[in-house]
């Protein structure tokens, strides 16, 4: 049996601690391995099966250092996290399909789609789905939303509600995109966790409503079985190039079930944890298609209304170098 190994790992102790209950839950002698510049301080690391020491995503040598560890550990399956390894590892996946190695990871065009938010309004509207409304920045309405077509981490946005908070630093920043603001008295944002198999058709869809966000990341949230299911499953039922768990953020509005599709992170959410405990398993399917080889159907028996309270826990160290 191959074993898994999940990159930057980072803080993503909960990601690794499914993993590692999913495979015991299927009686697998498998690990999970993971990668981070300085493993010995990411938390991640510390409980995984084995964490390694990695150069940065963007150095040269990054590649040949994960090809060597897949060929060291028994690795079958990659699965990737943060968004600047992406587009890396998405143009790198021929040199480990060479070695037995498959990234659970969109092609290209789709990854470049979602980290340019520019792309990503325009590849919504091609398949339906409605999006903020485009605002002239030298003749505004107001309130609008300002955000650079690159961000992550719900850094450096701005709702701006009159002429005098419309700075000039901001409408000559070349990366800042203008639009209406969706007003979150009417709407309520959600993320919603699919998942893509390796045929590119979605397997499960789980909305989770974003009660309250901490650094970008759901600190409260729930669950709730809505029309934005149905409307997604009709939407993006196959998605071409599409594969394993993406992130797909939106606002919904009850009264006249509206929604407005806003971001895509083509990778597991920091709030993926709050669709695993209402019973729908990415993971599962990803060691079920990735390691086992089998197909995985679509499902809808997750469970509504679970709800997800988040805290800081702590990892101690002994005798730490």
């Amino acid at each position: 049996m191959k074993n898994i190994l999940i990159t930057s790992a980072g803080k993503r102790v909960v990601l690794v601690q499914i993993f590692q209950q999913t495979l015991k839950d299927l009686g697998l002698d498998a690990k999970v391995f993971t990668t981070d510049m300085r493993p010995m301080m990411a938390p991640a690391c510390i409980v995984s099966d084995k964490g390694i020491k990695v150069s940065p995503c963007t150095a040269d040598g990054y590649i040949d250092e994960l090809i060597q560890i897949c060929r060291n550990e028994n690795i079958g399956t990659i699965i990737p996290t943060i968004d600047p390894e992406l587009m890396i590892m998405a143009q790198n996946r021929p040199r480990f399909s060479e070695i037995g190695v498959e990234i659970v990871l969109s092609d290209e065009d789709f990854i470049g789609a979602c980290r340019d938010k520019r792309k990503t309004q325009r590849y919504l509207l091609d398949i339906g789905i409605e999006v903020p409304k485009a605002v002239d920045k030298y003749h505004p309405t107001f309130p609008m939303f300002v955000k650079p077509y690159d961000g992550s981490l719900s850094t450096d946005i701005h709702v701006v509600h009159n002429q005098r908070e419309l700075t000039q630093e901001m409408l000559e920043n070349p990366k800042f995109m203008f639009m209406e603001y969706i007003d979150q008295n009417e709407f309520r944002e959600y993320s919603v966790d699919l998942y893509f198999g390796k045929d590119h058709c979605v397997k499960g869809i789980v909305p989770r409503e974003r009660i309250a966000v901490r650094a970008g990341e759901i600190n409260k949230g729930k669950t709730h079985k809505n029309e934005i299911v149905d409307f997604l499953k009709d939407k993006m039922g196959c998605l071409p190039g599409v594969r394993g768990c993406i992130c797909f953020q939106l606002f919904y509005r009850e009264s006249d079930h509206q929604i407005i599709g806003s971001e895509i992170n083509p990778r597991f959410g920091g709030g993926f944890p709050l669709t695993y405990h209402a019973k729908a398993n990415y993971a599962a399917y990803i060691i079920q298609e990735y390691l086992l080889h089998e197909t995985v159907d679509y499902s809808d028996k997750w469970l509504d209304n679970t709800m997800i309270l988040r805290y800081d826990n702590d990892i101690i160290i002994y005798n730490a170098e």
